[in-house]
Formats: structure tokens, sequence, C-alpha cells
């Protein structure tokens, strides 16, 4: 089996993308948000892993900001993994070299919107202080979900106060994309 690695994504990764998230979420269309974000490098840390040549995991990483603080945030998603190589850790492998590259740019705070016992394994906690861009009425709200609106502080921004509602880049602006 060959090594996973995690890398930078590039222009050339696109086709291998655009094959992986159809068949990672078969039920949703991901891949006009993940090609707009794309669009904008600068606001956006785009990771792969791979097995050998083969692409078998991504992330993204949107730069982001909270009205209100002067905290530096990101924003966790999408996050894909084929499913024939899912629960072997790639996942987790992507995570933790984006929360490290975030780290070292000193980003003090990851929100995601997920699984809280996904992302609950990597220290992230339901977020009050931190508002989304838009907010489904709780009564919308799934079961399922409660608790999915998450974040985690990076070492060194423990006691900075990172409140406020989040600012995101324009390909998270659909509402559509926060609702359950």
């Amino acid at each position: 089996m060959p090594s996973l690695t995690v890398r930078s994504s590039g222009a050339a990764d696109w086709a291998a993308l655009a094959a992986l998230y159809p068949a990672a979420f078969p039920d949703e269309d991901l891949l006009p948000l993940v090609a707009a974000l794309l669009r904008q490098p600068a606001e956006v840390l785009s990771l792969v892993a791979c097995e050998g040549e083969a692409i078998v995991g991504h992330a993204l990483f949107s730069v982001c900001s909270i009205v209100g603080s002067d905290c530096s945030a990101a924003l966790l998603g999408p996050l894909a993994v084929t499913p024939a190589a899912q629960r072997k850790g790639i996942g987790s492998a992507l995570i933790h070299d984006g929360l490290q590259r975030l780290e070292a740019e000193g980003v003090a705070l990851v929100c995601v919107l997920g699984n809280p016992a996904y992302y609950g394994r990597f220290g992230f906690r339901a977020e009050s202080a931190v508002q989304p861009p838009y907010a489904p009425p709780p009564e919308s709200m799934p079961p399922e979900w409660q608790g999915a609106w998450q974040s985690l502080r990076l070492p060194g921004a423990e006691h900075r106060n990172c409140a406020g509602v989040l600012t995101v880049p324009p390909p998270w602006r659909d509402e559509v994309l926060w609702l359950p």
C-alpha cells in the first residue's frame, strides 16, 4: 500500500477533485462551491491527500474574519475522502496538516459546520461566541445538527477575544450552504 502524503493542491488536480466530490457526496453537488473557492487562492488553503499518485482526499480552509474582533479565523470545509479510502485516517491527516499550516500563519480560530462526533476528535467544540453568517432557525435543525457549529482555538490564541459574526469569502455567501 502506498504511503499517504498531504500537499497543497494545484490546477492539475482538478480532474481528480471533480471525480472525488460526487463519489464522496452523491446527494450533494459541492463542485460549484469547490471550483469557486479554488479560484480564490489567496483566500483558501487547499490540501490533497495522496496515496502514491492517486488523490484520495481533499480539504479546503477558507480565510475569514470576525466582525467586531481582530481575531483571525478560517472555515474548514468541504472535506472529502474517496469512499474506498474512508475510515483510514485520511480526513484526519488533512485536518491535522491544515491546522498546523493555519497555526503557522497566525490564524487564531477555525470554525466548521459538521458532525460533532467526528470534529470533536480534533478538539472542536460547540461555538456560541462566533456566529455563522447564516444561522438556520433552531426549530429547523434536525437533532443530529445540534452542536454542529463548532470551533477550535489554535495554540497561542486561547486568550484572544474571538466573538462576533464570521465573515466568509463570496463563494460561501449562499444561504443554502448553511441550511440542514
